[in-house]
């Protein structure tokens, strides 16, 4: 509750207004059976049509301000529901998106999705449900117990006796409805998930022949949200018949009572339909009281999960007052660094790598698969940290750079491209916003991207579909590396960035890239011997370990590891010629 709280305090004149309305509200729906009841008794029973008029013209003056009441009361209590459900996911995404890749991991990309969506729409709806009727029921239930009592002392007992059952039954339900709502919410995320894997997997899906196999997986887990829904929604559907018995039998004993009562001389018949209306509002408002109360342990269970994402300390720390700038760009060392992932792990997958990288250097790393070089680079840019030693840029550790000027500095091309829903302008300036379209055309030209481009009949203006779909694999890997290219870094970093090209515009683009990198420093991960053996420098991984730096000639001549790898991609002449 501390969380839905939070957000919905920031809004304190529309709360204000909120409860303005729900005051005034109460004030007319009581006012109603009264003067109801002296039209019966003072008008009708009487034969006089004066205070008929009177009464009646005074309760469409009510109703007029009821009408206004019940208007604001709606405006004010959506209004608050989606400011503080826009702010709730905003600070979601937001935390998200300092989460390193272990928070990931931990909670789950779908239950991420869950937790942005579902859980914030739960919480959206009770408080919805608690501003529009959670104000009102309270105080119509306190007002309306005031009046019967002073309507009618005997009749009030039957009232009183039944409200203790009702709560009993509402306690009860709530106990039972909260880890139901808990089982609903994780079968929710094992949806989202098998659903997010079907999607993104469906080619291989295809080619295997596996649809069968999948729909029984994604029944499988339907299945259980299903079964775990109707249990919950069951429950939620016996309370309201079952309260609704316990009006009709406190009615019928009301009018039992008061029928003996009028027949008796003791009670006049206006004033037993006024109580009748006070009686209905308190038990209807007491229904609503219980919806309300039912529906928390659904969006207590949803506020708890956004809470623990929210409260999550992220590992991978920001220094608010760290590095900015320097007085050298792109100066690169790795002192003595390890790295294991966290968790239980039987040994480090980065062990003692020391190199240096200069401006206006291209250092490459080749090794098996498995061999740690594209943990390594993701070190520079903090998508992980160091375990042990340091990765020094520019005379710094990397920690103690601001998070933002650090990754300014570098222009990270990832194997796997990764384009967003927009044009390809959008795209392009993704990290550079102020690029000109001369520097896009000069970046698609150097990444061998401008024919393709300008065979478009749109141009830069060209819509891609969600991850670029609509693109080729070596299409959207150029993109990606024309991208970096606009944004001018320090640092470049092709994590096999060319492994979709060609041989031939492999070769182009590593020629056009030359002039643009003089100042930078340049490096590339490449499985392909092809890519790498004009480098200045060759890191050679084995296992986490470097076991070979030089030339493509020296290791040759002095690395088996290297020698090994070679030999699988060249011929026998060119591996002679080479050396």
């Amino acid at each position: 509750m501390k969380l839905m709280w939070r957000y919905t305090i920031r809004y304190k004149k529309l709360l204000f207004w909120n409860f303005i309305c729900v005051f005034g509200f109460v004030l007319i729906e009581l006012g109603l059976p009264t003067l109801l009841g002296q039209i019966i008794d003072k008008g009708i029973n009487r034969h006089t049509f004066g205070p008929v008029w009177q009464f009646g013209l005074l309760m469409v003056v009510i109703c007029l301000i009821g009408l206004v009441g019940l208007i604001g009361l709606a405006y004010t209590g959506s209004r608050i529901t989606t400011l503080l459900i826009r702010d709730m996911r905003n600070d979601i995404f937001k935390q998200t998106m300092q989460f390193s890749h272990q928070e990931y991991g931990e909670f789950g990309v779908s239950s991420l999705i869950t937790r942005t969506t579902n859980d914030a729409f739960q919480v959206m709806q009770f408080m919805s449900m608690v501003l529009r009727t959670g104000f009102m029921t309270p105080m119509m239930i306190v007002a309306s117990a005031f009046m019967i009592v002073r309507t009618s002392r005997s009749l009030s007992w039957i009232v009183f006796a039944a409200i203790p059952i009702l709560l009993i039954g509402v306690f009860i339900i709530g106990r039972l409805s909260e880890p139901m709502s808990e089982k609903q919410q994780q079968n929710l995320d094992g949806i989202n998930l098998n659903l997010r894997e079907n999607l993104t997997g469906i080619r291989v899906i295809r080619a295997f022949v596996r649809e069968k196999f999948q729909q029984s997986r994604f029944k499988k887990v339907n299945e259980a949200y299903s079964q775990s829904s109707i249990k919950l929604f069951t429950l939620m559907a016996v309370a309201q018949p079952g309260f609704s018995f316990i009006f009709n039998i406190v009615f019928v004993l009301i009018i039992w009572q008061g029928a003996v009562q009028i027949n008796a001389g003791h009670l006049a018949v206006g004033t037993l339909i006024a109580f009748i209306e006070y009686i209905f509002h308190v038990l209807f408002s007491f229904m609503l009281f219980a919806s309300v109360f039912m529906m928390y342990p659904r969006a207590a269970v949803s506020a708890e999960r956004i809470e623990e994402l929210l409260a999550k300390k992220s590992d991978m720390t920001n220094a608010e007052d760290g590095i900015t700038t320097t007085e050298t760009h792109g100066e690169l060392v790795f002192d003595n660094v390890s790295f294991a992932y966290p968790g239980p792990t039987e040994s480090p997958v980065i062990r003692d790598v020391s190199f240096q990288a200069h401006p206006g250097e291209t250092v490459a790393f080749i090794g098996s698969t498995g061999s740690g070089k594209s943990t390594l680079i993701q070190l520079i840019p903090r998508f992980f940290d160091v375990t042990r030693g340091q990765v020094m840029l520019d005379g710094y550790d990397v920690r103690d750079y601001r998070m933002k000027a650090l990754r300014q500095k570098i222009g990270f091309i990832p194997q796997k491209a990764v384009l967003f829903t927009g044009t390809i302008a959008d795209n392009l300036r993704y990290g550079n916003p102020e690029a000109t379209d001369e520097q896009l055309w000069e970046a698609l030209t150097i990444a061998q991207s401008k024919t393709f481009v300008s065979e478009k009949p749109e141009g830069l203006q060209t819509y891609l579909a969600e991850g670029g779909s609509n693109l080729s694999g070596g299409q959207k890997q150029r993109l990606a590396i024309a991208r970096a290219i606009v944004r001018r870094p320090d640092i470049y970093i092709f994590d096999d960035s060319f492994s979709a090209l060609d041989y031939k515009t492999d070769a182009a683009l590593r020629a056009a890239l030359k002039p643009i990198t003089k100042q930078a420093t340049v490096l590339i991960v490449a499985q392909r011997v092809g890519t790498i053996m004009n480098a200045d420098k060759i890191v050679v991984l084995n296992e986490g370990r470097v076991v070979g730096i030089g030339t493509h000639r020296e290791l040759l001549a002095s690395n088996e590891i290297y020698r090994a790898i070679a030999a699988s991609q060249l011929s026998e002449e060119e591996l002679n010629e080479k050396s």
